[in-house]
């Protein structure tokens, strides 16, 4: 009998978001995407670090999102690597977004790009801002828990 391993959906992941936000809740949105951003991303060529979510006119969008084109991907299409996509939320969803971001002063952040039954989903975060007090305590307990393993598994042998 063979064991078959899982295959990861990810596509990349933002790292750098829970170093400087405190996470309140979570949305899996669906992206508006053309052909060649899907073919770069089956590649693994997108890059979320430096994008953000924003709303505008009722309607929430990713901006700053990178994703290089293939240069085997389309010849009759100019790639526009950096260009907003259309984020697909329920209306609950978007009007709970707007009211969270203009009311509480809370941030959309991009976490994660997947995959779902052939389909790029966006993992958005509603989340608030780490002081630097913040993020100073969390690189402290980091270290800590890191120290803690190196002890344990030091100890056992």
């Amino acid at each position: 009998m063979t064991k078959t391993k899982k295959k990861d959906n990810t596509i990349v992941i933002n790292k750098k978001a829970s170093h400087e936000y405190h996470f309140i809740e979570d949305f899996e949105a669906g992206l508006e995407l053309q052909g060649w951003e899907v073919k770069s991303m089956r590649a693994g060529k997108a890059n979320i670090t430096e994008s953000y979510v924003y709303i505008k006119d009722g309607e929430v969008f990713l901006t700053n999102c990178h994703i290089t084109p293939l240069n085997t991907a389309s010849t009759h299409v100019t790639a526009e690597p950096n260009r907003p996509k259309k984020l697909l939320l329920h209306r609950h969803q978007i009007n709970h977004l707007i009211g969270a971001v203009e009311r509480k002063g809370l941030t959309l952040v991009a976490r994660s790009l997947y995959w779902i039954k052939g389909n790029v989903k966006l993992k958005v975060i509603l989340a608030q801002g780490k002081k630097l007090h913040d993020k100073r305590a969390a690189a402290k307990e980091k270290d800590w828990n890191r120290q803690k393993q190196r002890v344990l598994k030091g100890g056992s042998n």
